[in-house]
This record gives C-alpha cells, sequence and structure tokens, in this order.
C-alpha cells in the first residue's frame, strides 16, 4: 500500500464503502431529482436525432430486439449494459436538457446516471443503491475535473473535452459503486478509465448535436462501463494512475490540483452544486431567456416598437451560443422568440423552421450579441433592450446573476415534475409519465429499478 497515494486510497476508499453510507436527507434528495430530469431527458430525447442514431447504432452492433439485461429508452428488447450506457447517454444528451456543473464544466448526469440505470438493471439494484452510486459518480467526475482545471479549459481553442472527462469518471465510479467493486478493483477502475477517457472539443463544429452528445454522454458512459467490466472480467492493472511517474495528471496537465480529488469527499457533496435546467436550452443562453421573461413580467416590455436588443454575455458563453443553427442553443433566437411568443416555451426554443420566419429574422437582425470579459460564470448576463413607447423611447435593461435550478436558486420537486411531464407525457402518455414522476422522486422506496424502467418499457 506504500506506493498508492492519498488522494487514490481515500477515492477507493469512498466509492467501496459508500454504498453502506446513509446520506443526508437533503443530497439524497436532489439525487433523486437530478436522477428524474435526467430520465426525462432520455426518454425525449430518443425521439431526437442523436437518440435515433443511438439506437440506429444498438440495432446495428446488437442486432434486432435482444436478450440482454439493459434497457434502450425507446427501443423494444433489452441489451448489454456497455451498448445501453452509450446509447441512453446519447439520448440524455441529444438536446440540452440535461444538468451541467458550473464548477467542473461538464454535465454529469447524461452520462452518470444512463451508466447507473443500466448497471442496476444488470444487478438488480434498489433504488437506495443507485442514489448512493450517482451521488458518488458526481464527487469523482466532478472533482477530477476539479483538479485538472477545467473549468478553464477554452473552448474556442482545441482542448481535451471537460464534459466527456467529467462523464467517463463519473460513470466508471457509479457502476463500480453499484457493481460492488473493492478498493483494489476500483483504483484498477480508475486506471482504465485514464486510458478510455477521450474527447476534444472540435464537437463545437458539430451542427447537428449528435456527435455532441456522444461526446458529452455516450461515449464517457460506455467508457466508465467499459472499464468496470474490464475489472470485473480480471483484468488488473496501475493500482495509482494519479501518481508515480508516469501518471495520469502529468499528461494532461503540468500543475494539477492533485488535494481536490479529495478535498471534502463524502461530505461536500457536488450533486448539490449542480444545475438542472427550468429551460430546455443552451447553459449559456439560460440567463438571457430569463432577463427577457422577467421584463416582460416586471416592466411590461413587449416585441412592437423594439429598437434593437444588446445581449452581453461571458466571452467563455458568447461562442457556445453566438447564432448557432441549432435553435435551442442560439441565444439571439432564444431571446427573440421569448419576446415575440410572450413566454418561454419548449416547442419555441426548439422549432428550427420558426428561425426562418420573417418576424424573428427582424428582430433577430436587431439583435447584437457581444462578449464581456467583465462578466463571469456561465449562468449570467446582461439584456439591454431600446423599445419605442407612446410616451417615447424607453430602455429596458437586466442583469441576471443566477437562474432558476442553480445552486443558489435550486428548483422545487414540483418544479421538476412540471418540466419532466412536458418533456415526456407526450411520448409516454399522461397516466404512465406522472407514474414514473412519483416512482424517481420516491426511488429509495424502490426495490428493484429495473421493475420502474420495464413498466415504461416492456
Amino acid at each position: 500500500m506504500s506506493s498508492i497515494s492519498e488522494e487514490m486510497a481515500q477515492l477507493a476508499n469512498y466509492l467501496a464503502n459508500v454504498r453502506h453510507q446513509t446520506l443526508p436527507d437533503e443530497v439524497s434528495h436532489r439525487a433523486s431529482l437530478h436522477i428524474l430530469d435526467t430520465i426525462g431527458a432520455i426518454v425525449s430525447g430518443a425521439e431526437m436525432p442523436a437518440g435515433r442514431a443511438a439506437k440506429n447504432w444498438v440495432d446495428l452492433v446488437c442486432g434486432q430486439g435482444g436478450t440482454g439485461s439493459a434497457t434502450v429508452f425507446g427501443r423494444t428488447g433489452r441489451v448489454g449494459p456497455i451498448a445501453a450506457a452509450l446509447a441512453n447517454g446519447m439520448s440524455a444528451h441529444a438536446d440540452e436538457t440535461d444538468d451541467s456543473h458550473m464548477e467542473s464544466h461538464g454535465h454529469p448526469g447524461c452520462s452518470i446516471v444512463p451508466t447507473a440505470l443500466a448497471a442496476a438493471e444488470d444487478v438488480g439494484a434498489t433504488g437506495r443503491d443507485v442514489v448512493r452510486a450517482v451521488v458518488a459518480g458526481y464527487d469523482v467526475g466532478c472533482r477530477v475535473s476539479r483538479s485538472v482545471g477545467a473549468a478553464d479549459f477554452d473552448l474556442r481553442t482545441g482542448q481535451r473535452s471537460s464534459h466527456a472527462l467529467v462523464g467517463a469518471f463519473g460513470s466508471a465510479a457509479a457502476a463500480a459503486v453499484l457493481y460492488g467493486l473493492s478498493e483494489r478493483e476500483i483504483r484498477y477502475v480508475l486506471s482504465y478509465t485514464a486510458q478510455l477517457n477521450s474527447g476534444v472539443t472540435s464537437w463545437m463544429r458539430d451542427v447537428n448535436h449528435v456527435e455532441k452528445a456522444f461526446v458529452f454522454a455516450g461515449m464517457p458512459a460506455s467508457q466508465g462501463m467499459e472499464a468496470v467490466s474490464l475489472v470485473r472480467s480480471g483484468c488488473t492493472g496501475v493500482e495509482d494512475v494519479f501518481s508515480g511517474t508516469p501518471n495520469w495528471f502529468e499528461a494532461i496537465v503540468p500543475n494539477a490540483d492533485r488535494g481536490a480529488l479529495i478535498r471534502g469527499l463524502g461530505s461536500d457533496y457536488e450533486i448539490l452544486k449542480a444545475t438542472i435546467k427550468k429551460y430546455s436550452v443552451g447553459s449559456p443562453a439560460q440567463a438571457a431567456v430569463v432577463a427577457i421573461e422577467e421584463m416582460m413580467a416586471e416592466e411590461g416590455l413587449m416585441a412592437s416598437g423594439v429598437q434593437s436588443i444588446l445581449i452581453q454575455l461571458p466571452t467563455s458563453s458568447y461562442v457556445i451560443v453566438n447564432n448557432r443553427t441549432m435553435p435551442s442553443i442560439n441565444v439571439q433566437y432564444l431571446v427573440c422568440g421569448t419576446l415575440l411568443d410572450g413566454k418561454f416555451s419548449f416547442a419555441m426554443a426548439h422549432d428550427e423552421e420558426r428561425m426562418t420566419h420573417p418576424d424573428i429574422v427582424s428582430l433577430m437582425e436587431r439583435t447584437t450579441l457581444v462578449p464581456e470579459d467583465a462578466i463571469t460564470g456561465t449562468r449570467n448576463a446582461i439584456v439591454t433592450v431600446v423599445r419605442d413607447t407612446p410616451e417615447g423611447t424607453k430602455t429596458y435593461r437586466r442583469h441576471v446573476t443566477h437562474v432558476r435550478g442553480t445552486s443558489y436558486l435550486p428548483m422545487t420537486a414540483d418544479e421538476v415534475r412540471t418540466k419532466v411531464m412536458d418533456l415526456v407525457e407526450g411520448i409516454l402518455g399522461a397516466a404512465p409519465a406522472a407514474k414514473l414522476c412519483d416512482r424517481i422522486l420516491n426511488l429509495q422506496e424502490e426495490p428493484r429499478v429495473r421493475d420502474v424502467i420495464a413498466e415504461l418499457y416492456p
């Protein structure tokens, strides 16, 4: 054991024992909300291009139907847990519905939750087991990302993808918990995950959100599950990939914060810092939409007579949502559509044809997006609207620093339920959707998670 660093020893010990620990009520509750939110993203995303592509991939490599242990949402038959994790991961990030974690620059839920569900089906895990595994996944994935300073990665240049980093290590951790691996086996799992982890920021140029769904979710989910399956099959490896020479940190960043791997582990829960999106749009666009809705509700702002709209976003966010071809990540379109409709709607945010309508095009031509170094954080925006009114020209201005769903303003269970019902009711039907929400909100009482999933997809 002398060759094992303190960081690796604590990580492995935490993951080997967390399934026997009692989590604080707040942590368990928030985990259930994030699991429900992600399941909503999977069910709705399975009907979108990335989700359909993932199901086509499953058909190609697994054949039609299937007799495995895990479910691909929106598809009949069962497949192996690795394939299910990949496909459901891609569905979870087929859109901009899934959760995020600002400090790690990641979207943990879209990979960790599909991995946990696939593993739970495979082993017959309880809802309480899944909650603990998901919490552990967030704890490890987000800490690994923070240790290499991933929040400072510049998306405008070629970089490793922080989103894939969070997902791979988080998914591996969650699966390791559910399969009940020992501390030594967990050390091997983390080493295999370090070897498997990949992904670069060229996903920024993916106009269809399919490769992006793979990089953010499908790939890291399958990598985490693959690492665990390798070790379960008897593969051994390096017992501490984070220390010794050569090690993983040397290959990633020159000055890593190794202490971040275990700082607060077991008491400072990362899932409490994660964000559930109130609006199913790209994270950097959230605050701008909030600003428009608040000005409409509180100051009587209307689309008529608008001379100009100025949107100021953090420089790091600007490139992600600037005039993108996909409506849900085009901040100019989202602001203009919300203003013209008098409210935000999921339908508007996903209506590609609407982007070409004359009223939208006209208002977007009067809309300017500028990057501001002085504004920080991905959920921060200043929106200024100049409008002609009967009383003369009026300027409306709103600076939003926190949006609903962040750790500062967390969404309630009722709000998450409402969001998920809106996403899945048209797919599953009203009664099954409502029952799904009830069961996941009380997930810790479920004796077998596979029964919850089987009721959706027999």
